[in-house]
């Protein structure tokens, strides 16, 4: 009896752990088995990037340019205008006035070099005694008449910021715009009929400088060498010629 007992315990001890190995499971601690690894999670989503924000605009300069040299007294316009109606004497000189401001010099008084049939009136009375100084402070002439008596030059008949205006001297740029409506002859005085209804028409003849004082193939020759009163151009079309509409503007009395 006691053998068959043993036998039965020892079969039971062996079925126990048969089931043991076979239903891990069923084990009090799970040593045995390896645990399931976790999920990877997922990785979070990259966070959308900022806007880039919008610059701010430009701001409008106080001048429009670097400052003229505080002598300045005389430039050339650079501006252009494609016939010579220019709004008769006050619209030219509202144009000096523009321009001078815009380099620093909108203070003082300017005029634009320009003669006139109604009432008659001749550019050189328009402006001041001189001497004349350029944009660069260089002086072109110390007075009415040696201003009068000198030819044009591309090197001091130059515009408020200092740029030489386009003609015949050597290397320029084109197109030609050494044309500079004046009315007048070469001492500064009324050229009659040749005002373009003083300034303010589109039809009839003007009267214009050389800016650099030269002609074809840089000829010097009188009367190319005039910056008041060279030739006749049109009023309607400034450009056939070698012209822009441009003007001379100096301070006035």
């Amino acid at each position: 009896m006691k053998l068959r007992d043993s036998v039965f315990g020892v079969r039971f001890v062996f079925l126990f752990i048969v089931g043991a190995l076979t239903h891990p499971g069923c084990s009090s601690d799970n040593n045995n088995t390896s645990g399931t690894a976790g999920t990877t999670g997922t990785a979070g989503t990259t966070g959308a990037a900022g806007t880039t924000g919008t610059g701010g605009t430009t701001g409008t300069g106080g001048s429009g340019g670097p400052a003229a040299n505080a002598m300045m007294n005389f430039f050339v316009t650079s501006d252009t205008s494609a016939t010579a109606n220019l709004g008769g004497l006050a619209g030219a000189d509202a144009r000096c006035q523009t321009l001078a401001a815009a380099v620093g010099h909108g203070s003082k008084t300017w005029r634009a070099y320009l003669s006139a049939a109604t009432p008659a009136t001749n550019a050189r009375d328009r402006i001041g005694n001189g001497p004349y100084y350029n944009s660069a402070g260089m002086m072109i002439a110390a007075d009415k008449d040696a201003l009068h008596a000198r030819s044009g030059d591309a090197a001091l008949f130059i515009d408020e910021h200092g740029a030489r205006v386009n003609g015949q001297w050597a290397g320029s740029p084109t197109p030609n715009q050494h044309d500079i409506l004046t009315g007048s002859t070469l001492t500064g005085m009324l050229m009659s009929g040749n005002t373009c209804g003083d300034w303010t028409a589109t039809t009839g003849m003007s009267q214009v400088g050389h800016a650099d004082g030269l002609g074809p193939s840089m000829n010097a020759a009188a009367p190319f060498n005039q910056w008041a009163g060279a030739h006749t151009g049109m009023c309607g079309d400034t450009g056939p010629g070698g012209g822009a509409g441009k003007i001379y503007c100096f301070v006035g009395n």
